[in-house]
């Protein structure tokens, strides 16, 4: 039995804070012992937010178990409320204190708060971050959304729509939304709403004054948008516009939606088209690539890869099983099989079965990636800090596709550069010792080298040469000074190797 460490999702209560951290005036009392309050970690240091997340934590201690720890709770929704005065409280359980069965959503109605309580019951041994994320978001619309009095007429203005589902720690959410926001205001479509990013209370309110709703992550938003759909006739959009085909795709949508019949897909640039004819044919041509992560985007990378760099797709799969039935569609469309897994010890082996030239995933398969040597880009959460880039960097929209493009065929740039290294390493005019072309051939570590005394034996030398080039002189001159510290005459693989113990205490 091999025991799994990383997870590719959190528990359902990271989800609720995604959400609430999103928000505006809203504040979640999570009832939880010491060891699961680590959101300010998540939403300070990998997001890089400038305030912390509004999250109370009871934060009991195993000498409270023996107590009223339902007390602790009711206090510090109290607590919580006169501090903080947010419209809206939220209250739930993470996964730990969910064994101990207090009822937070019970205790937090006997406090008599004045706004309203929104009770989050998150299955934390069944259910994960993304499905956490999506049911927060729905309890919310659900117990802040009023009735819609009056409905704007058909005739003599401007529609208007919500934009559903970015939340904080989310991959590019804020990038993907300042894309899709401009290109929805210039098709002459007003923005009703932006939730939860960005949101209040009062805001959601007003949810259903909206003529339609755009998804941006079915993850987050899709079961909010089906209840608005039933609740208040609201239709919304099901493409993710991830590329240049799903982008015009997606205008499609939104304008039938929006009744505008005089928009031309066709008319939006982008540079991503060019740049892919520009690049020789036969070098992205077909190059084979392995995609996973969370299923928008994997199903919206397998079209991007297939349909506009001429990839083949051999694998394909998601970590949200929500959605394996999605997935699983898409893969068919390619001739392979979808793999739908949590296990990252999985999609290792899958990985290396299929044998691609490019993995397209999250962080886990970047680790992989770099474990089989194959080049890999992120398109997907789990992310690492570099993932929140201080430019904009959205995957969505038009510019997005130029993203993409930089993203995705740097890795195979970086992977030319080391085969043609290995190729020609031997090669009189490239090999390492030869030099920049613009010193005459001649590197500059020979110019200031002093003839060495010490003679190189060939399984040495052998082994100097796996080392990188641009630190090899280096890793040469500390060995040959060593061997004459210690009156050695000839440089044996075991003398490299205690020269590198010595220089490196």
């Amino acid at each position: 039995m091999q025991l799994t460490v990383w997870t590719y999702e959190g528990p359902p209560h990271i989800g609720a804070m995604r959400v609430a951290t999103a928000m505006e005036n809203v504040h979640y009392v999570l009832h939880a012992p010491q060891g699961d309050t680590y959101a300010d970690l998540l939403f300070t240091m990998i997001e890089r937010r400038g305030a912390r997340p509004p999250v109370t934590y009871t934060t009991f201690e195993a000498r409270d178990l023996g107590s009223d720890t339902a007390e602790i709770f009711k206090r510090a929704a109290v607590e919580a409320f006169e501090r903080f005065a947010p419209e809206a409280i939220l209250v739930g359980a993470s996964c730990t204190a969910e064994l101990i069965q207090d009822d937070p959503a019970g205790l937090a109605k006997a406090a008599n708060l004045p706004v309203p309580v929104i009770p989050l019951e998150l299955p934390s041994y069944s259910k994960k971050e993304n499905w956490g994320a999506a049911e927060t978001f729905y309890r919310i619309v659900r117990g802040l959304a009023r009735p819609v009095e009056k409905r704007r007429g058909n005739l003599g203005h401007r529609k208007s729509c919500n934009i559903l589902g970015p939340t904080a720690l989310g991959f590019r959410h804020r990038d993907d939304l300042r894309e899709i926001a401009s290109l929805i205001g210039s098709l002459g479509i007003d923005i009703n709403l932006i939730a939860p990013l960005g949101a209040g209370p009062a805001d959601m309110a007003d949810i259903g004054q909206a003529d339609f709703n755009v998804v941006l992550y079915p993850e987050i938003a899709e079961p909010a948008a089906r209840w608005l759909e039933k609740a208040f006739g609201q239709p919304y959009t099901r493409t993710v516009p991830i590329g240049i085909g799903a982008t015009k795709d997606f205008i499609r949508e939104i304008c039938d939606l929006a009744g505008l019949d005089d928009v031309d897909p066709d008319a939006f640039e982008s540079n991503m088209p060019w740049w892919s004819r520009s690049v020789d044919s036969n070098y992205l041509t077909g190059k084979r690539v392995f995609i996973f992560g969370d299923a928008t985007h994997a199903i919206a990378a397998a079209r991007v890869a297939s349909e506009e760099f001429a990839f083949e797709v051999v694998g394909l799969g998601c970590y949200n099983r929500e959605f394996a039935r999605d997935v699983r569609a898409a893969a068919k469309t390619y001739g392979i099989e979808a793999t739908i897994t949590d296990d990252y010890l999985e999609v290792e082996a899958a990985i290396a079965a299929a044998s691609p030239e490019l993995v397209l995933g999250t962080q886990m398969e970047r680790h992989i990636a770099k474990r089989l040597g194959v080049p890999c880009a992120v398109i997907s959460a789990p992310v690492h800090v570099q993932d929140f880039p201080a430019r904009f960097a959205p995957q969505m929209g038009f510019e997005g596709a130029n993203v993409l493009f930089d993203t995705w065929v740097h890795p195979l740039v970086m992977g030319l550069e080391e085969h043609l290294l290995g190729m020609f390493r031997e090669d009189f005019e490239f090999h390492d010792e030869a030099g920049a072309s613009h010193l005459g051939g001649h590197g500059a570590a020979e110019v200031v080298e002093e003839e060495s005394t010490v003679v190189w034996l060939p399984d040495a030398e052998k082994e100097l040469k796996k080392i990188p080039f641009f630190v090899r002189g280096k890793a040469k001159r500390n060995t040959e000074a060593f061997a004459r510290d210690h009156s050695i005459e000839e440089i044996t693989l075991e003398t490299l190797y205690d020269a590198k113990a010595h220089h490196g205490r």
